[in-house]
């Protein structure tokens, strides 16, 4: 009888064991009342928590649905918060005998998120890769326990240490050179082996990476850029993660990703998305192939990892207070749900602004993907703004060994593609680019980043500048991607030189940083550029004219791109010309604009009437 009761003792507890279960993740980790979306979904991650019963310790609180996956370590709760006041409950899991707790919490929302700002055609964003920036904290250089572990500043494609305190302790610097906004390439963990100091193989989406600091850190970096005036856009990658993220080593479910079997290169052929006579297996094969064998394609068909997704940058905007989103690899996710996420983000916040890196040669291609696009409809992405990667391409061929405007003034004259122009985001490059200043011969050419950069901060559009071509960095894409995110000089203690200051840039080096300052500071509340129509006229003897206004206020810019001294007949202009005389924003002189308009070679003026 002794022998029985143990045996059965033994089953008993052996039963427990089969089914014992561990919570590890909680997604979101908490969550705010008011939000006009009713619905929360609660991912569970943990040994077999998908056979849990589920409680919720909350009166007005209720359990809309509940949805074991087929992996049983995955759990996706949807609670029902529409009525919910902000408070902490429990959500109370059971299995068998076995119980769990997991405190949650709804809480207060800042009365003015709703209605929070964004970035606009007012603004110019000062791009920056944290990890290259300025290092503020060396403890965390290496984190015991990361894939990658190592820091050597000599090898460009190794981790170097930059890291959100580092971005903190220089904001001023950015808003002193007249930049309104920032975007920092991503900052969530990207626990990779190798390759982890750009942060596109994201392996946490609700994480700091721990070598460039904390989610509080990050919290406090933004506020401290709204109090130096700068507001923030974060980089989120919903196209693909890291193939070390729990995702991907432990599946929900099979339709996760596209190509879950076996790796599956994109064509990268995203024309097939606009394309009327595109076949599906071309679509397909751009659609559902992945980067590169490291960056695993999600499926955002899949409903549940839609919702996740959504909701993770709602968090976003709500922890951090960011003003703004850059959605990496626009095109390759599935249309229908990146455009129902954008509706969703953009009815929670009437105001804000979101853009997506559609990397097009063609303007007809690129404006497909705008919010309220006649070449898309009766679909709508609902994308407030792209990248205006033709204008960037036009840039590169137009500023050669000779400047020509010709091409670019056909290109905006044909801006009746775009639903919306001035919510376009310009450049001159990026950190996926050349920089407009390849190498040491360009940086000497100052007179043809000064034309360039006077085009970029007058035309139409959000202008976007990319860190250090404010001090004649260059690099060339030929090189490869390390070459274009050098460190910046004086971001760590032992360097020799420190850009930051006056003092520590060489005279060539203040010389375009203070064309950048002047120009920045003249566009900084001027409602002609930030808000105004354009005009402009066909190029004569290379020198390209053209007028921003808004209401009574009006900015004038003559481009001379020839090397030689031009004399233009004023009266061609003279309906865009309210005086005979103005005074040259860069250089201080007075111009006279009565009868002709003499203008010397690689020349620029700029008039604010």
């Amino acid at each position: 009888m002794k022998r029985l009761y143990f045996l059965l003792f033994a089953f008993a507890i052996g039963c427990q064991c089969l089914h014992a279960f561990e919570v590890k993740r909680v997604e979101p980790q908490n969550w705010w009342a008011g939000m006009q979306d009713s619905i929360l979904q609660v991912m569970i991650y943990g040994k077999n928590v998908a056979s849990a019963k589920v409680y919720v310790s909350s009166s007005d609180i209720r359990i809309s649905k509940l949805v074991p996956m087929e992996n049983p370590n995955y759990l996706f709760l949807y609670l029902n918060i529409g009525s919910a006041t902000p408070q902490k409950f429990n959500l109370n899991l059971t299995v068998g005998r076995q119980k769990k707790t997991i405190p949650y919490e709804l809480r207060q929302r800042e009365e003015f998120s709703r209605n929070r700002e964004s970035f606009t055609s007012g603004d110019v964003i000062y791009l920056l890769m944290p990890d290259r920036f300025a290092n503020g904290n060396p403890a965390n250089d290496a984190v015991k326990g990361m894939l990658d572990t190592k820091v050597d500043r000599s090898n460009p494609y190794a981790r170097h240490g930059g890291d959100l305190r580092g971005l903190t302790n220089h904001l001023d610097y950015i808003a002193d050179l007249g930049a309104t906004a920032i975007w920092l390439t991503p900052f969530n963990e990207n626990d990779m082996p190798e390759g982890s100091y750009h942060g596109y193989a994201i392996t946490d989406y609700y994480k700091a990476d721990p070598r460039l600091g904390t989610n509080e850190e990050y919290a406090s970096m933004v506020r401290k850029a709204h109090e130096t005036g700068l507001k923030v856009i974060m980089d989120m990658v919903f196209n693909h993660c890291g193939s070390e993220h729990f995702f991907f080593k432990d599946r929900p479910s099979h339709d996760w990703f596209n190509n879950p079997e076996s790796y599956v290169q994109t064509s990268f052929r995203t024309t097939t998305q606009c394309d009327p006579y595109a076949s599906n297996f071309d679509k397909e094969a751009s659609d559902d192939g992945w980067f590169v064998e490291s960056m695993p394609d999600l499926n955002q068909r899949n409903p549940h990892l839609a919702k996740y997704l959504i909701q993770n940058s709602i968090w976003w905007i709500e922890y951090a207070g960011i003003d703004g989103i850059r959605q990496d690899t626009y095109p390759y996710a599935d249309y229908d749900m990146m455009s129902n996420w954008c509706k969703t983000v953009t009815t929670e916040y009437p105001k804000f602004n979101i853009v997506g890196e559609v990397w097009y040669g063609s303007n007809i291609g690129t404006s497909f993907w705008q919010k309220d696009s006649k070449l898309a409809f009766p679909r709508n992405s609902n994308l407030p703004s792209v990248m205006d990667f033709p204008l960037f391409l036009e840039f590169s061929r137009s500023f050669g060994d000779s400047i020509d405007f010709q091409k670019i003034y056909e290109l905006l004259g044909q801006d009746i593609v775009y639903a919306n122009p001035l919510n376009v985001l310009t450049f001159l490059d990026n950190h996926d680019t050349s920089r407009f200043l390849k190498n040491a011969k360009d940086a000497s050419d100052f007179d043809r980043y000064r034309l360039a950069l006077t085009l970029l901060l007058t035309t139409r559009g959000i202008p976007q500048l990319y860190y250090g071509d404010e001090i004649g960095m260059f690099g060339d894409k030929k090189d490869g991607d390390g070459a274009l995110r050098p460190d910046f000089p004086g971001g760590w203690a032992r360097d020799v030189q420190n850009a930051f200051t006056q003092s520590g840039r060489t005279a060539e080096q203040n010389k375009f940083f203070d064309l950048e300052r002047k120009l920045l500071h003249f566009r900084k509340g001027n409602e002609a550029i930030a808000k105004g129509s354009l005009k402009h006229f066909a190029p004569e003897r290379g020198v390209y004219v053209y007028k921003r206004q808004y209401g009574n206020r009006s900015v004038v810019v003559f481009l001379n791109g020839s090397g030689s001294k031009q004399v233009l007949n004023a009266a061609n202009y003279r309906e865009i010309l309210p005086a005979e005389e103005a005074e040259d924003v860069l250089s201080g002189r007075k111009i006279p604009l009565k009868d002709t308009i003499e203008i010397g070679g690689k020349d620029v003026y700029l008039f604010g009437f």
